[in-house]
């Protein structure tokens, strides 16, 4: 009996210890910096950093709050929207610059009043802030082309190439355009026949496809550097004839970047080939795991480019059973 009373004892204190340690939650307010709200997966992050908050935050005693702005694609109200945050006294920020340069601006404000700054996605090519978090943008990119290389070898293919380029201000944008040429260009079975840049604009992308179907009539294959708007790619093969899946001989090999939704879909029944996602889930994962070290006072534990997280590669072959694909819900 004494043993069961001392168990109970002590199973009663553990259990007032863990109480206290919620109600004395250390309050922590993020201060969050959307650069614009153009996808679902901005707000895949968005809910993914609110849920890992509470998910992380509140074993290690730490009580997430949010202050979200979003600056619609200008980097000036970006910059005068996270001043604000500053004003307000957050004690992290965390943004996704709209210009990889012009961010540097406010990781130098921030650190002015002692606030520690991540970069989120987007890595700043001025400043250092506190610590960049985000995909492996490189990677994604040379995974994607060594797979490509591989695929049209495999079926004595000699590739010609358009390459629809996205945001040359967004650095994740410069590392996948560079990855596939370091790849691609060396490799005797992919020629980029022309590069064509949309700063992330689905008109340009459907435009700028359609332009250089009509003058490289040749070309028999494409690298999008994301597949956020795949219908506008879409609709520029359906008006060049060139909508078809592999093993029609109209099919023109696609490999992707991200796998969103349409891009998956398309996969599924055949007519993308292949690309590395981008993992909506484990960056915000990533981000909270540097946002409990900063709140604790410690230092990020990133390496020289970041903490960042490696896509993985989406096959026809295996896209149906890929897990916690960002497009999915994550549990």
């Amino acid at each position: 009996m004494h043993r069961f009373n001392s168990f109970l004892a002590t199973g009663l204190l553990a259990g007032l210890f863990l109480s206290a340690s919620l109600i004395y939650a250390k309050d922590f307010t993020v201060g969050l910096s959307w650069n614009a709200k153009e996808s679902e997966l901005v707000q895949k992050w968005e809910d993914y950093l609110i849920l890992e908050g509470k998910a992380q935050g509140e074993p290690a005693g730490i009580n997430f709050k949010w202050v979200i702005n979003v600056a619609n694609g200008d980097p000036a109200r970006q910059a005068a929207n996270i001043e604000d945050l500053i004003n307000q006294g957050v004690n992290l920020i965390i943004a996704r610059a709209e210009d990889s340069a012009a961010i540097g601006a406010s990781i130098r404000a921030a650190n002015s009043a002692g606030i520690p700054f991540i970069t989120f996605d987007r890595a700043s090519s001025s400043d250092k802030p506190t610590a960049h978090v985000g995909g492996d943008s490189y990677d994604q990119a040379k995974t994607t082309a060594e797979a490509f290389v591989a695929l049209l070898k495999a079926n004595n293919v000699q590739g010609k190439c358009i390459e629809l380029q996205g945001a040359l201000t967004d650095i994740n944008a410069v590392n996948r355009s560079k990855a596939w040429h370091d790849v691609t260009d060396k490799s005797g079975v992919v020629v980029t026949v022309v590069s064509v840049p949309t700063e992330w604009n689905p008109e340009l992308f459907r435009s700028g496809a359609t332009n250089a179907l009509r003058a490289h009539p040749e070309a028999n294959c494409m690298f999008i550097a994301s597949d956020f708007c795949f219908s506008a790619v879409q609709s520029a093969l359906e008006g060049a004839g060139r909508w078809a899946p592999r093993g029609d001989p109209k099919h023109v090999w696609l490999a992707t970047q991200d796998v969103f939704p349409e891009a998956e879909k398309a996969m599924e029944n055949g007519f993308v080939d292949l690309g590395t996602s981008y993992d909506a889930y484990f960056h915000a994962r990533e981000a909270i795991r540097v946002a409990v070290l900063l709140a604790k006072g410690e230092k990020p534990d990133c390496g020289p480019d970041g903490c960042l997280v490696k896509g993985r590669l989406v096959t026809q072959e295996n896209v149906k059973t890929m897990p916690n694909l960002w497009s999915r819900p994550v549990k």
